[in-house]
This record gives structure tokens, C-alpha cells and sequence, in this order.
């Protein structure tokens, strides 16, 4: 039969034909069988932008036979009038072998049909045997309004007999929220086609490409996840001889990528839409009212909106009045605006800087005004608005970073000179920073009131911002003077600025604070570092402070390290490793503080270990460079490790690599204290003496350095000597509680090499006191064989300081078992969690009592515990216990 359209042409038969699926095709079984689910139900709707898969998916699945039955194809033409959509629908049944009733008859008008077709067209599908199903493909907003009253009309009164599937790039006029409603609607939309990871491998495997999984993140970063992009992009890394490297480099608009954008999406819209996607593809991200400003139109809200209703690959970010277009698709239109309007592009940017500064989108405007060249007002945005310190840290400081990284040198101004010296500070280059803040200070000194514009620009923020910047670069520079004046400054300052500003600014003190804190740290000002960092971590909490945060645990904890509180240093080492965990910082911003301290720790638990794996976590940290203090508490531990393990030559070389020039003279002294221990382990103490008699001492003679001089006398052989080096040193909490437990443990040796053994003894005693509750072990091992052989003679002594034993690592099952195999009895049953505790605390020598008090439970629960573990582990007494627990690997 010749079936022809109202108009009298013949129809086009390759509408009725479905795409070939491509040979190099991406199986989707998810999505395919979401369609075969909708297709039981009256409506299944595939929306989504161009080249998204939205026709491959269907035509894969009408040629891979999981319809309910075979699908009726029909392509649908954006100027078919009523009367030819409706004559196209029937041939397409009639081909697809959908049998309907002559009396349905035919469109005879091309403009429309009557209600009395429509009725017969969904009487006849109602009677049909099977339910038909119609793919109509392509079906959009441009279909006129009576061609979707009439598919819903039918589609609602065929009873079931007709089940419809719509791929478009816009929602149709369908009523959709009645489809919804009752439930009788699968929706396949733009995020369900989208790419994951995987199928971008597959298709890149399928075109015979081999790609990293950076490779492929990057690719999907680049496009999406938009099916057309990674297919283009598949086809074009095909002819590159490197297909890692065009990844890296491929430039959007240099690809078939940009033909594909500029034709189907650009080309396809009105000239004012055309307009306004070249002028609002310089943002990021765009609202009606920038938009607007950057067209000079009002038609904004309208414009955009259609846009994301049509999936012009500009979507709403989440249901807020802002929109954003797909990164590929921006690439291609600002390549196209250059070409098209040479110079425009500047002149928008800085549109967008002042609309978005007026409306308080602080970092957008900066980032605007530097795009546009505008240095100054770019500068002027950050110095003004306090928001300086985001250079320096939070999310933002490395996009501002690359932001002002074209900004020249000699750019004249306060603020330009101000973010310049603030840029390079965080590059950790201290010569241009310092540069920097001299211009800074040539153009404060210069402004006078009689020129409005200059005094304006040198007010209380920019002068603030200058003291700011001299504190942050008074830490690389290790000048604690300069660092308290500037702060001193700074502190003023903060009393002449906005309060709601200051409060919306939490990392300028944070910042503050921290870098203070650690510059006393860095002279050695224990007590007022530690006083200062407190104060910085109570200043850290709210979004932005996490870096200076990180940091400022980290020097607190070297500061309680340094002053031999194990326990508080490394409590603050960890809560640094689990800010910089829990925020995400990146590992450039974080200094390895942490780590360190915690190999100190574990250095001066003999934990020899965990010193090393945590030493070289802190060295491979690719953060700032350390400061003197740390630097030098870095190749003191990494010395003692070396000497532990037997390698003075690699202990002497790491000492002597450190820089003693404008070291403090702790500093200096506590290299060379470390010095002197490592020649001790080499067994060669008049090298100690040397080394300890060549350092200049420190005001008020260290009393490390007097424990270390002791130590080296003692080795000679000068133990009067020893005792007298001792002598002047303090004993009171003043001094450290590893260097007054390691006096204690010098003059029981000074007693024990005199005879004296009863005075050794009990100064043997006090080292032990004074040293078991931070497990100081190390000093204990690098006193020779004399304590052991000391607890050996005292099995009492020796049992009541069961600690100086490292613990033992965990134990597998199969470990214990062996344990067993050597005689030991076995274990009855496990300990429960509580019975557990009691014997951790039984094992740090606690009395009945005090354990109860520790864990709020009864003396007598406590010995009923005791009781139960010694029977589960085979013993009669405590100390049995922990040492059975011991070999377990229970503790």
C-alpha cells in the first residue's frame, strides 16, 4: 500500500528505522533494564543534552530483544505539523505490524486532526492483542502543543495498549507531574546517562586504548562523564602517538569536541541566546541578574532557564538561582568569543569582578578582576576585606595562588604590593616576600591626607595586612624580634577594624597566633610558645582555620616534647594528624611536625620501630620547610635512631649537615649534646667532651647540657668530676622529667662506681619513679649493662618495673599457638573487654584500689577480675599475668 503524507509526499522510510548500534559500544545493562521496566508502564522518558546516549541506548535496547515486544522506531521532525506526526505514527504501527481497524482511518490535513481520529486511533489500540510499543525519538518542546495533547490523550485512553518511549533534549509539554503522580512514569535522565569510570574504560578498551586510572579520572573530569566528549575524545587519543599526554593536554576547542558543541548547541539557538552564552561563559557559574549585567538585557532569568530546561549543557546547581555550564562546552565558547570579539573577553571579567564584589562574592570577584588584569582592584579586594590570609589558607589559597601568578612584579599600589609579598610567602620564597613588604612600606610611608586616594588605599586594613604578613615571615626568618614588633602592631590594628568583618575572618588570629607561637618555640621560649599556641588552638575551629590549626598542635607538640612531657606531645601530634585527615589538607600545606614528634616519643620509649616509620613519614612530607626548631629536633632524632641501630657514621653526618649559622644557642647546644651521645655509643668520650666543650653555652647552662657533660665524665672515668658537673643543677619541676630522671640514673652509677650500693639503689629508685610515667625507656638501654644487672639482683625492683620492657607487638593466633607449644598452658578463654582493663592497669603496677578508682567500679570487682584472668591464663599471681598477657601478645 502507498501510505503518503496529508501533504502528498511520500514518507521517509529511514524514520522508521532505528540508528545502527555502533560496532564500539558500551553495554549498559543497568540502563537497559530501567527501559524494559518502563516499557510495562504507559510512559518512559530518556532526557538528557546532546550526544549523551540518549538514542544509542534506546536503539541498543530495541536491537537486543528485552522488549516486552518487538519496538515500533519512529524519528520525530521538529516541523511536523499534527496531521503529518499523526499519518508518520500510523505508518510507523502499521510497519512494525500493530493491526488497527480501517474504520480508524487517516489524516487528511496536515495541520491537524479531528477529536473523532483521536478517539478511534486509542479505541483501536485498546482492542489490539498486545500492547504496542512506540519509541518516539527526538520528541521536544518544539512539537506544537496540540501534537502533545493528542499522544496524551491517546496514550491515557488506549487502556494500556500503547506504551510510549520519548528521548528528547527538553521535557515535553506532556503533563508529566500527572505521570509521576500515579506512579506510571521511568524517567532516564541526564546524570543516569552520564559515564562512570568504568564504562569510560570500556569504550577506551574497545577503541584499543590502554589508559592509566589517572588517565580515566582525568577524562571524566575533563568531560563529565558526557558520552559524546569521552567517545570524541576516544577517537581522537586513537591518532595521537602519546594518548596519555594529549589527555593532560588536549585543548577542547581544538578537537571534533568543539565542531560537535558549535553545531548542535550553539548554531541551534536564537542570535540573543547565542550572545548571552559568549558573555556569561567567562564565570564559573552565573545568576539571571550577572547575567544581565554582562548583556546589558533584562532577559536573563527567562533566557537561562530555558536553557537548562532544554539541556543546552547548562544545568541549575542545586534548585538554587544559579547555573552553570558544562566545562567542555564553556572551553569551547571562550575560545569562540576570542575569535569572534577580540578584547571583549577583559571587558566582561571585569564586569563580573564589581557585580559579583557589590553583591559580597568575595573570592569570585578576585578571581574575575585578576582574569580581567585589573591588579589593583583584584588586590584591593583581599587587602580590604581582611581576607589576606586565604593566600595562606583554607580551600581557596591555592586558586588565588595561580590567580595572581601573572600579576608583574612592579604592579604599582599597597595592596598589589601586599598580595605580591603574600604570594611568594607562600611559595616559601622569604627574599621576594621581604621585597615585597618593602614596597609595602615605601607606599605607606609616602601617603599623606592630601592625597584622598592614596590615604584611602593606606587605611587601617592595608597597615593591618602589613603587620600580618610581618609576623608569617618572621618564622622562615627565624627573627623573633622583628616577629613581636609586627605582632605587637597587629594586635593594635585588630582593635580599628570592623568587628563583623573580624568575625568573619577567624584564620587572621588563628594565623597569627600560630606563627607567634612557633616563632618563641623557635627561641627556645617554652613556656610562652606554649602559652601562645593554646591560645591559637582555642582561635581555631571555624572553616578556613584547619591549616593553621594542623599547624599549631604540631608546635605545641614539639614544645611538650622538648619539655619532656611524652604523653601531651604526642596527644598533640595526633590530633594534628587527624585535622589534617578529617579536613583534607593537601599534603603540601602540612609540615610533618607531627610525625616527628611522634618518632621522638617513640625514640625515647625505645620503640626504635615506630620511631623510624614515623621519621620517615616526616621527612618524605612534601610541606613547608621546617624552622630552626624543628630542624634541629629533626637531626637530633634522626641521630639517636642511627646510633641505635649501630650507625654512628650516619648519626654524625646527620648532626653535622645542619646549618649551624643563625641557630639559636639551644639550639646549637642541642646538637651538639646529640653529638656527644652518639660519640658515647662509639665509646669515645673524650670526643664527647670536645664536642660539648665547643658549643658556646646557652644563658643559664642548660641543664641537658650539664646531664650530657656528667654522662661523658662518667664514661671517662672522672665520676667526681661527673657528680660535680650535677651539682648545680636544679631538682626541682623547672627542669625537664627526662634530664632529672637522667640525673638520678648518672649518680646511681656515680654511687655504684664508689661502692655505694645502697645510694644507688635508691637513686636507681627515683630515675625509675620519674621516668615510668612517660616509659622512658631509651636512657635506661644507653646506660649499659649495669641497671640490668642490677634487676637482676633485685627481682623486686626488677617486677615492679615491668614497663621497661617494650611492649610486644600483637601476636597472630598462630603465634600463640606456638607460644603454647613450648610448654605454656594454654588459655582457658578470652578475656572479656573489662577483665582486659584491669590487667592493662595491673600492668602499670597499680594497686587494687587504684585500679578501681581508674575504671568506677569496687575494690572487690576488681579482685574478682583478678581472679578470673588468672584463672583463664593459667596463673596464681598478678605480675605472672602481665608477663603471661606479655607473651600472648595480650598487651
Amino acid at each position: 500500500m502507498d501510505h503518503r503524507a496529508p501533504t502528498g509526499d511520500p514518507m521517509l522510510t529511514a524514520r522508521f528505522a532505528p540508528p545502527a548500534v555502533p560496532k564500539l559500544l558500551v553495554h549498559r545493562p543497568g540502563l537497559l533494564g530501567r527501559l524494559s521496566a518502563g516499557a510495562q508502564g504507559p510512559l518512559t522518558l530518556i532526557n538528557g543534552p546532546a550526544g549523551s546516549g540518549k538514542t544509542v541506548l534506546t536503539a541498543h535496547w530495541a536491537a537486543d530483544g528485552s522488549a516486552p515486544r518487538p519496538p515500533v522506531w519512529l524519528t520525530v521532525e521538529p516541523d511536523d505539523a499534527p496531521g503529518a506526526f499523526w499519518a508518520y505514527v500510523l505508518e510507523a504501527l502499521h510497519r512494525g505490524g500493530v493491526a488497527l481497524p480501517d474504520a480508524v482511518g487517516r489524516p487528511t490535513r496536515a495541520e491537524g486532526v479531528t477529536r473523532s481520529f483521536l478517539v478511534r486511533l486509542a479505541d483501536g489500540l485498546a482492542a489490539s492483542a498486545q500492547p504496542a510499543v512506540l519509541v518516539l525519538d527526538q520528541f521536544d518542546t518544539a512539537q506544537p502543543p496540540a501534537t502533545t495533547e493528542g499522544l496524551d490523550f491517546v496514550l491515557r485512553n488506549a487502556a494500556g495498549g500503547l506504551r510510549i518511549v520519548l528521548t528528547s533534549r527538553s521535557d515535553s509539554l506532556l503533563p508529566l507531574h500527572r505521570y509521576r503522580a500515579a506512579g506510571e512514569i521511568t524517567e532516564i535522565r541526564h546524570a543516569d546517562l552520564r559515564f562512570t569510570d568504568a564504562d569510560a574504560e570500556a569504550l577506551l578498551s574497545e577503541h584499543r586504548l590502554d589508559i592509566s586510572p589517572a588517565g580515566i579520572r582525568l577524562l571524566m573530569e575533563r568531560t563529565e562523564g558526557w558520552a559524546a566528549g569521552v567517545r570524541l575524545c576516544a577517537l581522537a587519543m586513537q591518532r595521537s602517538t602519546d594518548p596519555e599526554a594529549f589527555l593532560r593536554q588536549f585543548a577542547a576547542d581544538r578537537t571534533t569536541i568543539a565542531d560537535y558543541l558549535l553545531t548542535e548547541v550553539l548554531d541551534a539557538q536564537p542570535p540573543p541566546t547565542q550572545d548571552l552564552l559568549l558573555r556569561v561563559c567567562v564565570t564559573d557559574r552565573v545568576h539571571p541578574d550577572l547575567a544581565d549585567a554582562l548583556t546589558g538585557r533584562d532577559d536573563g532569568a527567562r533566557t537561562l532557564a530555558g536553557l537548562a530546561r532544554d539541556n543546552a549543557f547548562l544545568e541549575q546547581i542545586d534548585a538554587s538561582a544559579w547555573y552553570r555550564l558544562h566545562p567542555l562546552f564553556a572551553e569551547v565558547l571562550r575560545a569562540h568569543l576570542r575569535q569572534r570579539c577580540p578584547g571583549l573577553e577583559p571587558r566582561l571579567h571585569g564586569l563580573a569582578a564589581r557585580w559579583l564584589a557589590r553583591t559580597g562574592r568575595l573570592t569570585e570577584a578576585v578571581l574575575q578582576g585578576a582574569a580581567a588584569g585589573d591588579w589593583q582592584f583584584a588586590a584591593a579586594q583581599l587587602v580590604d576585606n581582611l581576607a589576606i590570609g586565604r593566600l595562606l589558607t583554607g580551600l581557596e589559597a591555592d586558586q588565588l595562588g595561580r590567580a595572581f601568578a601573572g600579576m608583574p612584579a612592579g604592579t604599582t599600589g599597597v595592596a598589589p604590593a601586599l598580595v605580591g609579598a603574600a604570594c611568594r610567602l607562600a611559595e616559601q620564597d622569604l627574599p621576594g616576600c621581604e621585597a615585597g613588604l618593602r614596597r609595602a612600606d615605601a607606599v605607606l610611608a609616602d601617603a599623606s591626607p592630601a592625597d584622598a586616594a592614596l590615604a584611602d588605599s593606606c587605611g587601617p586594613a592595608a597597615r593591618f595586612g602589613r603587620a600580618f604578613l610581618g609576623v608569617l615571615a618572621g618564622r622562615p626568618a627565624d627573627d623573633v624580634t622583628a616577629t613581636e614588633r609586627a605582632a605587637a602592631d597587629a594586635d593594635r590594628l585588630l582593635r580599628e577594624l570592623p568587628p563583623h568583618l573580624l568575625a568573619e575572618r577567624p584564620e587572621l588570629r588563628a594565623l597569627l597566633l600560630a606563627h607567634l607561637g612557633a616563632v618563641e618555640l623557635g627561641a627556645g621560649r617554652l613556656d610562652r610558645a606554649e602559652s601562645t599556641l593554646t591560645a591559637a588552638v582555642t582561635a581555631c575551629g571555624p572553616p578556613g582555620t584547619e591549616s593553621p590549626l594542623c599547624g599549631a598542635l604540631g608546635s605545641l607538640a614539639l614544645t611538650e616534647l622538648l619539655r619532656g612531657r611524652l604523653r601531651q606531645a604526642a596527644e598533640h601530634a595526633r590530633a594534628s594528624l587527624a585535622v589534617a585527615e578529617r579536613s583534607a589538607l593537601p599534603p603540601e600545606r602540612r609540615a610533618g611536625t607531627d610525625h616527628l614528634v611522634l618518632a621522638g616519643v617513640a625514640v625515647e620509649q625505645d620503640d626504635l620501630s615506630a620511631a623510624r616509620r614515623h621519621l620517615d613519614l616526616a621527612t618524605a612530607a612534601p610541606g613547608p620547610r621546617p624552622d630552626p626548631a624543628t630542624a634541629t629536633r629533626a637531626a637530633v632524632i634522626t641521630a639517636r635512631i642511627a646510633a641505635a641501630e649501630g650507625d654512628g657514621d650516619a648519626a654524625l653526618a646527620v648532626l653535622r649537615a645542619v646549618d649551624p649559622e643563625g641557630l639559636p644557642a639551644w639550639a646549637a647546644d642541642e646538637l651538639a649534646v646529640a653529638e656527644s651521645g652518639v660519640h658515647l655509643v662509639r665509646d669515645d668520650a673524650d670526643a664527647a667532651l670536645r664536642v660539648l666543650d665547643a658549643v658556646e653555652a646557652p644563658d643559664g647552662d642548660r641543664p641537658e647540657h650539664a646531664v650530657a657533660r656528667a654522662r661523658a665524665l662518667l664514661a671517662a672515668g672522672r665520676g667526681a668530676c661527673a657528680a660535680g658537673a650535677l651539682a648545680d643543677m636544679p631538682g626541682d619541676d623547672a627542669v625537664a622529667t627526662p634530664v632529672r630522671a637522667h640525673a638520678c640514673l648518672l649518680h646511681a652509677q656515680i654511687a655504684a662506681a664508689d661502692g655505694d650500693s645502697q645510694e644507688a639503689h635508691r637513686r636507681l629508685g627515683e630515675a625509675l619513679t620519674l621516668a615510668r610515667p612517660e616509659e622512658l625507656r631509651r636512657m635506661f638501654a644507653e646506660s649499659g649493662p649495669w641497671v640490668r644487672r642490677t634487676l637482676r639482683r633485685d627481682p623486686r625492683l626488677a617486677r615492679s618495673n615491668g614497663w621497661l620492657t617494650p611492649r610486644a607487638p600483637a601476636r597472630t593466633a598462630r603465634t600463640a599457638r606456638a607460644v603454647q607449644g613450648d610448654g605454656q598452658p594454654p588459655v582457658v578463654e578470652p578475656l572479656s573487654a573489662r577483665e582486659t582493663e584491669v590487667l592493662r592497669k595491673a600492668a602499670e603496677l597499680l594497686s587494687t584500689e587504684e585500679i578501681a578508682a581508674e575504671l568506677y567500679v569496687s575494690a572487690n570487682t576488681v579482685k574478682t577480675h583478678l581472679k578470673s584472668i588468672y584463672r583463664k591464663l593459667c596463673v596464681t599471681r598478678r605480675s605472672e599475668a602481665v608477663h603471661r598477657a606479655r607473651d600472648l601478645g595480650m598487651l
